[in-house]
């Protein structure tokens, strides 16, 4: 079973990501992982902390000779900026006067409940766990996600589909379109429509002057998803209900849909499931769509169809322009704290919510297919496939 955690804190002294149960035999591909890493710091509307950070995956275990063994990965991140925070937030005792006190909690962000919850008189534990910061070590253990799907001749990507009120509506983007994003060497806010992505800017431009922040919507896609994934039988294997929690536990997402499942709620059922065909085309013999407004996925299985969800990032919490908080020791009413931050995070959420469903649809192929080997992974998936053209 793929199994998979993380650890570190925001400014301490590294992140680590941990994935136990990938097969022996997959190719690592550092330049690759380091890429991912540089797609999830890319985007208009990032804070100075990513002036600072140069994320690179520092595999620790679990691969040798550029290959997995079968054993657990540890991949760490080294936080650069922790020189500037080793005083701050020493593992021993150290000086208690220069600890950096969250003295107000910020509405948004898990501070309050945070603190409540494991009885701090101040938010900076909690703000250093719960950061987005950590989405980093989920994007370094997407990536080995992402290199074993490819092996089953899956991708998967995201772009942008809306910031703030600039929005691309009901434009469907293609594969090859998200595709073709995906080697760019600077990255505004991933979207494919230029037009829609200048309107974007502004949206972020905006929020800037204001001392405000932006959310969005961005779009993950699977591409090449075999039939098959996931079940019905238990409403805890259902892959929409995987997937789902996957993007949800991102910090700052608020609401997931797949396929037009929001747009679905208000339509007749004539106008939203997909009818089904079966011909030939292209060399291809098989069942067939006219459309996807089910995302690919029907009873919590995948239908061979493109793997498409999005996830609704709510505005970063953390305000150059603060609201009204509390102060934890007074009790009177403050602003709430202000930290370095980000203007806006959906291109970056993006590239977190890709590792997310990587894991996922990862986990379910392996419970699927099996195998201690890629070879004998690889076997068993193309005995399936060979299943699917003989139906």
């Amino acid at each position: 079973m793929l199994r998979y955690f993380t650890s570190g804190e925001s400014h301490g002294e590294a992140l680590v990501g941990f994935l136990s149960g990938l097969p022996a035999g997959l190719r690592v591909e550092q330049a690759y992982l380091d890429r991912e890493l540089w797609r999830r710091q890319q985007g208009y509307g990032r804070g100075g902390r990513m002036k600072i950070e140069r994320d690179t995956a520092h595999v620790l275990s679990g691969v040798r000779h550029g290959l997995t063994i079968g054993s657990p990965i540890a991949i760490l991140l080294e936080n650069k900026d922790w020189k500037n925070w080793q005083e701050a937030l020493p593992v021993e005792t150290g000086d208690p006067a220069k600890h950096k006190r969250v003295a107000s909690p910020r509405p948004g962000h898990a501070d309050l409940a945070g603190a409540l919850k494991y009885n701090f008189r101040e938010a900076r534990y909690v703000l250093e766990r719960a950061s987005a910061r950590e989405s980093a070590a989920r994007v370094a253990i997407g990536g080995l996600a992402k290199l074993f799907l490819r092996e089953l001749g899956i991708e998967v990507l995201s772009h942008v589909t809306a910031v703030g009120n600039a929005s691309l509506g009901e434009k469907e983007i293609s594969w090859e379109q998200i595709r073709g994003m995906w080697g760019r060497d600077e990255v505004l806010l991933n979207c494919a429509d230029a037009e829609v992505e200048q309107r974007m800017k502004e949206e972020v431009d905006r929020v800037l002057k204001t001392g405000d922040s932006v959310g969005g919507v961005f779009e993950v896609v699977a591409h090449n998803a075999p039939p098959g994934l996931g079940t019905y039988a238990q409403w805890d294997e259902r892959l929409d209900a995987l997937l789902a929690a996957a993007v949800m536990s991102l910090q700052a997402v608020k609401a997931v849909e797949i396929g037009t499942g929001i747009t679905a709620a208000a339509s007749p059922g004539s106008a939203v499931h997909d009818e089904i065909g079966y011909g030939s085309e292209s060399g291809f013999t098989g069942f067939t769509r006219t459309r996807n407004n089910a995302g690919g996925i029907e009873g919590g299985v995948s239908n061979g169809q493109d793997i498409r969800l999005r996830g609704y990032l709510k505005p970063i919490s953390t305000l150059r322009r603060p609201l009204q908080s509390v102060d934890f020791a007074t009790r009177e009413t403050v602003k709430a704290a202000y930290e370095r931050s980000d203007v806006c995070v959906v291109p970056a959420a993006g590239v977190a919510g890709e590792a997310m469903v990587a894991l996922t649809l990862a986990r379910c192929a392996l419970e699927k297919f099996g195998g201690d080997s890629m070879q004998e992974t690889l076997r068993n998936f193309q005995g399936y496939c060979q299943q699917l053209k003989n139906y």
